[in-house]
């Protein structure tokens, strides 16, 4: 590992930074079947002791890395900008799927060599506690104060913006902001019996823009 008494000493969430921001590099570079405590403990510079002392294995301090990092739609607390805030949704789908984070979820998916469990943790620790899909966040805040039909949302309904989304990725690189809006327009708000001109909307939308031993405290 080398020597670290010549380095600043690093507490708290400074050093899980760092931790966190190894481990998404480590998966990026290796995939999830080949990560270590050693590389992720070599990449931030750190004692494998020290992740020890917080997480049990590599996997671990992954999941730890991608909940902290995995953005939660916030609608319009008035409800008042369905189109607005599901635009909005997908372009915050759309930067997370371009970062680090959403790149080492994209690892985890398709590396063969990741246990079946890996991913299901991730579904379960990471998705679901963080609030699921993005644009799932938007349609449920709506339809709990009666702007549509809760039954409306079916999986498919909930997942057809970040399926257009990841589509739209893989085909030309990231979309623009009418890219999204069509997405709106043309895919979700019919699929709930609404059309753009009767979809709650407070205005326009802005374009989003597309950043000694170590002791983790407590």
């Amino acid at each position: 590992m080398g020597d670290l008494s010549g380095r600043s000493r690093r507490r708290g969430e400074e050093l899980i930074n760092a931790i966190h921001t190894a481990a998404l590099e480590e998966v990026a570079e290796v995939g999830v079947g080949r990560m270590t405590m050693d590389g992720i403990g070599k990449r931030a510079a750190t004692a494998r002791t020290t992740l020890y002392r917080r997480w049990s294995d590599p996997i671990e301090v992954l999941l730890d890395a991608l909940y902290h990092l995995h953005p939660v739609e916030e609608p319009t607390p008035g409800a008042d900008d369905l189109r607005g805030d599901l635009i909005r949704s997908l372009q915050l789908m759309a930067t997370w799927t371009l970062s680090p984070a959403g790149r080492a979820v994209a690892a985890i998916l398709t590396d063969p060599k990741a246990a079946p469990q890996v991913s299901e943790a991730l579904f379960e620790r990471v998705f679901a506690n963080r609030g699921g899909t993005f644009t799932s966040t938007v349609l449920r805040h709506y339809a709990e104060r009666g702007h549509f039909p809760a039954d409306l949302l079916t999986p498919v309904v909930l997942d057809i913006g970040e399926a257009l989304v990841i589509k739209r990725l893989l085909d030309s690189g990231a979309p623009t902001h009418a890219d999204l809006a069509a997405i709106v327009d043309q895919a979700i708000l019919p699929a709930i019996g609404l059309s753009g001109s009767r979809a709650p909307e407070a205005g326009a939308i802005p374009e989003a823009s597309t950043s000694p031993a170590d002791d983790l405290g407590t």
